[in-house]
């Protein structure tokens, strides 16, 4: 039998009360390619324990709009406002990263 009264190294309970942000990039560049949009239906569809954010420049320029999920360190790139309730639903509500959606560079093997 295990003793549960003695904490692991990083139990599943602490893994769990870590609550995530959603960095979407406003920058020119990502702007320029609908990062507002993008950001305005991560709003709409509000999600218990995250946050969403804008952010300032994320350095992929040009592969936007980028949305970076934290703390899982999990890169979008190239994200239409019509894919947010997917990146909702399978990856903040589910836990299972949008494998077709990953940013390339970060992600190579999706």
């Amino acid at each position: 039998m295990t003793d549960t009264s003695q904490p692991s190294h990083l139990p599943k309970t602490v893994q769990l009360a870590i609550s995530r942000c959603v960095r979407v990039c406003q920058n020119r560049t990502c702007k320029k390619q609908g990062a507002k949009e993008v950001l305005s239906a991560f709003i709409a569809l509000p999600v218990a324990d995250v946050t969403v954010s804008a952010s300032s420049c994320l350095g992929q320029c040009g592969n936007g709009p980028m949305v970076l999920i934290l703390p899982d360190m999990v890169w979008y790139g190239g994200v239409l406002p019509q894919e947010v309730p997917l990146v909702i639903e399978q990856h903040l509500i589910n836990g299972q990263r949008v494998q077709q959606m990953l940013y390339y560079r970060f992600h190579p093997q999706g």
